[in-house]
């Protein structure tokens, strides 16, 4: 390499060590896609000549389609596409590149570029997931299901408001990202190794060349900072644990016991010995994945936060955690569209379970509540309804006029009044009658799914004018290349 050392070259040993060439593929363009913008400013301030900006923009852009050898005795790809363009170029001309630049700025150029793609990925990955829920949502607003809380059967609901609560959980999850990308897509290149450089470069045409907001202003933080990274990573923590609590209610629906959900056979697989088996293996694998996330995560922080100020070499490690992090996450959001899509729900023994589970009784007391009697007075005539319909083994609309005048033995309500309300509520009238807003009500499903159809279709032309606006800016830089290369 070009690099000169203070003493002996590195052993095999020690640059196996030190190099991170192997996780760098990930960058490689976007490093190739910095240094035409660096040349390209050096050029245009008059501190490289046409010739030397001729032959190292044409060099970098032959290297756009050149798989990198990673055997080549490089420490990390920028070192390796550094000492391509002088091979092409010559030193004379390919080694006025790096003037003005450090690799501090330019590892981090590349992270940030690497990291704001991988969001609009991510962003509209979740976008469809999101669509997918709402999607079946629409064609399950009148599925009854029962709603749990700590494990138990709770209350009378519908498999439609289920599936509405993950979408908008992962909808924060697609805002918390969508907020990311404007602290993440801003430029630090031309910060140099830490303290900035006295020749006359421009820092804000570099960044408008790449399609950054604007720039890491400080030096200092623009080179040896990584908060956007542990910003990112816990994001994708945070999303993942959520696809994480999906994937095991589908795990425990899909069990014989509870029979609520049958998964598509793509996305299952039979047991190695026991043929009658369909195991939910790839839901569990969001699980496991989820775990991992967390622990990039993890890694991250606990890098970072024993670091004095200024770069430290540390940083290198952090790098394949946030590959990791994000190709995780997109696959896991494909999953989770693609199950949903081929999903077979079971509306007769979710509807079953409802019925037999005397889920009423809320919706009893409440319904007592509105004849004048205080709620914890139906609330205790209620939970008597339960327990004197568990031991009669029979619903409570089945409930004798006698067994429900036990129920207000000690209070001044009228069972009359009681068994009236009894013989009139059922799961069906219960969510007809709901009517709260964000309730599991059936109007309040029609009204949540509209609206979040309308929150999806801004949210997708939000991240395609950022997707543009990048897309357009590297466009105009190749022009401005190509103009160049080829005058």
């Amino acid at each position: 390499m070009y690099r000169s050392r203070l003493g002996t070259d590195l052993s095999d040993i020690t640059l196996d060590y030190v190099s991170s060439i192997n996780d760098d593929s990930e960058i490689a363009l976007y490093d190739i896609l910095g240094s035409q913008a660096h040349a390209l400013m050096l050029f245009q301030n008059n501190i490289i000549t046409n010739n030397d900006a001729k032959k190292i923009l044409s060099a970098l852009e032959n290297l756009k389609n050149e798989k990198f050898d990673v055997s080549s005795g490089a420490e990390d790809i920028h070192e390796l596409i550094e000492a391509l363009v002088i091979k092409k170029a010559g030193m004379a001309s390919g080694g006025k590149m790096h003037t003005a630049r450090s690799r501090n700025d330019q590892v981090v150029l590349d992270i940030r570029m690497k990291i704001r793609d991988d969001i609009n990925i991510i962003c509209n990955c979740l976008l469809d997931a999101i669509e997918a829920l709402v999607s079946v949502a629409k064609n399950h607003q009148k599925t009854i299901m029962p709603l749990y809380t700590h494990l138990q059967q709770a209350q009378a609901g519908l498999f439609s408001h289920y599936l509405l609560a993950q979408a908008d959980a992962l909808t924060r999850d697609f805002e918390r990202l969508f907020g990311t990308f404007e602290r993440i897509n801003q430029s630090p290149l031309g910060a140099g190794p830490v303290g900035g450089t006295s020749i006359p470069i421009d820092r804000h045409s570099t960044a408008k060349m790449l399609g950054f907001d604007g720039l890491v202003e400080n030096s200092l933080d623009a080179t040896s900072t990584r908060d956007f990274v542990a910003e990112y990573v816990a994001m994708i923590s945070i999303l993942m644990t959520n696809l994480s609590r999906i994937s095991e209610d589908f795990v425990i629906w899909s069990t014989s016991e509870f029979s609520f959900i049958e998964l598509s056979d793509e996305f299952t697989s039979p047991s190695s010995v026991m043929p009658q088996k369909k195991n939910p293996d790839i839901l569990e694998l969001t699980r496991g994945k989820t775990a991992e996330v967390i622990g990039n995560l993890t890694a991250i922080l606990t890098t970072v936060k024993g670091l004095a100020s200024g770069y430290g070499r540390d940083l290198q490690q952090i790098k394949s955690s946030i590959w990791s992090t994000s190709k995780i996450s997109i696959s896991a959001l494909l999953i989770l569209k693609s199950i949903l899509l081929t999903l077979k729900v079971n509306e007769k023994q979710m509807k079953k379970v409802t019925e037999s589970s005397n889920l009423i009784a809320l919706d009893i007391a409440e319904k007592l509540v509105q004849e004048g009697i205080p709620f914890r007075v139906t609330h205790k005539i209620s939970g008597t309804l339960v327990q004197l319909a568990h031991n009669s083994k029979k619903p409570i609309s089945k409930l004798t006029l006698s067994e429900i005048k036990k129920s207000v033995s000690d209070t001044k309500v009228d069972p009359e009044i009681v068994s009236k309300i009894i013989s009139s509520t059922t799961v069906v009238s219960s969510l007809k009658d709901r009517k709260s807003f964000g309730s599991s009500g059936y109007d309040e499903q029609k009204r949540m799914i509209s609206d979040r159809t309308e929150k999806i279709n801004q949210y997708r032309s939000d991240v395609l004018q950022r997707e543009n606006k990048i897309s357009s800016a590297i466009d105009d830089l190749t022009k401005q290349v190509n103009e160049i290369i080829h005058e």
